[in-house]
């Protein structure tokens, strides 16, 4: 009998890879970092629950870090098969991996250079090297396109909406069994991309619930961010957002472009420090000027999309640092989204001491992660080994999310057939049985949240 080993994002958010076993084949479904709590953080240094040179394919659902982030140890670990994804998330893939190898690289030298560190030396959890090499197992397909990918084991991706590239997974084994999982899914007015597509019949299906228990209350953030760089620039201040590089900084730059034409926020430089968020705003713009068909029809050709103005890009160390010498109020996007590394942390450091300055949280913050920790009215943050006071305003804007809130993942799930199981992941604890409840509230369905390590046979 054909079973599901969940080896993360089991009442966690972080940590996607679930195991499909039918017997005479293993396909592992996303392979993601944990991120967020040291607890978390720590179980990326454990050995693989299962033997990696045992796994016949890898299937990725998007390019996120949380999905995609480990595939390089895995492989260095022994997997030897192909990785099978959407174009879009290969491309994508190729940026979030490179650039995560890069910073872990440059953390751990400058750990070791300034002496922070409790391990001597201080490692990466993997190089560039290791990226390169899981990056040449990428297999990409098309969405719709029916796929043999193991023995025995068919894969179909759809539309998820989530981000550039992001798919639900459908894995059909012969004998008639089927898998679907939602990867995380997007809302159905995502700024730039197309609605999800409806689930495939499944007698599995595997659900995020990273909102499980959630609404949210605006459509998009725009006003809201609006109301937050309009009140900082107005008392001289600077706005810092730390965004996800792919896809929410696209989201933000739609947002700033929106409302400095409607004359809401007047016109400033707005910095993007990111090289991951550089990279791959390049893949969106060329997606809008080409017209793929992921991208909303009436977006389509707009060159100035993502333009709010006066767009700075940064290419350099060099550039990053020269904004620090920015005297006119500004508004500074850089990753990462929840602050847990990468060029945001410098903007930080300078930003948050001052009262006249934001710093805006435009998504899900993870427990124990700096962006959590802020949002909580923490007192001071840890940066690079120092203790930063927090002076700074802090605004949450949560509808900027393109995860689907509890009422889009019910409007979803009732969009296809009535499933064997439902499986509610990618959630801390409360979200998933929030949501579990509410599906056997409205559907009459069977619904049970995995716990990490279960393996259940359908």
């Amino acid at each position: 009998m054909p079973a599901l080993h969940f080896l993360g994002a089991a009442q966690t958010v972080t940590g996607s890879r679930f195991l499909l076993d039918t017997g005479s084949a293993r396909v592992l479904v996303d392979c993601g970092m944990f991120q967020g709590r040291r607890a978390l953080r720590r179980r990326n240094w454990e050995p693989f629950p299962v033997d990696p040179a045992g796994i016949d394919a890898v299937v990725i659902s998007h390019a996120h870090l949380d999905h995609v982030g480990f595939l390089p140890v895995v492989v260095r670990g022994g997997f030897a098969g192909s990785v099978h994804c959407t174009t879009s998330t290969a491309g994508l893939a190729d940026v979030v991996l490179r650039d995560s190898a890069r910073i872990q690289e440059a953390d751990a030298e400058r750990a070791n250079r300034k002496g922070y560190t409790k391990h001597s030396p201080a490692l990466p959890l993997y190089t560039e090297e290791d990226a390169v090499e899981a990056l040449s197992r990428f297999r990409p397909l098309a969405y719709g396109e029916r796929r043999l990918i193991a023995d025995g084991v068919w894969l179909t991706l759809s539309y998820a909406g989530h981000i550039l590239g992001s798919a639900t997974v459908a894995l059909e084994m012969d004998g008639g069994a089927t898998v679907c999982m939602s990867g995380d899914l997007g809302r159905p007015r995502h700024p730039v991309l197309v609605p999800p597509a409806p689930p495939m019949p499944a007698d599995a299906l595997l659900v995020e619930s990273t909102y499980g228990d959630e609404e949210h209350v605006e459509e998009d953030g725009t006003a809201a961010l609006g109301t937050a760089v309009a009140e900082t620039l107005e008392r001289g201040g600077s706005v810092v957002i730390p965004a996800f590089a792919v896809d929410r900084t696209e989201v933000i730059l739609s947002a700033l472009r929106e409302l400095t034409e409607a004359g809401t926020i007047p016109r400033v430089p707005v910095f993007l420090d990111s090289p991951m968020a550089r990279a791959a705003l390049a893949f969106y713009q060329q997606a809008v000027i080409d017209g793929h068909p992921e991208v909303r029809p009436e977006v389509v050709g707009d060159a100035f999309l993502f333009d709010p103005g006066e767009l700075t890009i940064t290419e350099s160390v060099d550039d990053s640092k020269a904004i620090n010498h920015v005297r006119r109020p500004h508004v500074v996007i850089s990753a990462s989204g929840m602050a847990t590394g990468g060029r945001v942390l410098h903007h930080l450091k300078r930003v948050l001491p001052h009262r006249r300055n934001t710093v805006v949280l435009v998504g899900y913050q993870a427990p124990g992660t700096r962006g959590s920790t802020l949002l909580a009215g923490a007192d001071d943050v840890r940066i690079h080994g120092e203790d930063i006071p927090v002076r700074a305003q802090i605004r949450s804007v949560p509808a900027f999310s393109v995860h689907a809130d509890r009422s889009e993942l019910l409007d979803w799930l009732g969009a296809g057939p009535e499933p064997g199981k439902v499986l509610p992941v990618h959630g801390e604890p409360d979200a998933s049985a929030a949501l579990a409840e509410a599906i056997r509230a409205r559907f009459g369905w069977d619904v049970t949240v995995p716990m990490d390590g279960d393996r259940v046979e359908f």
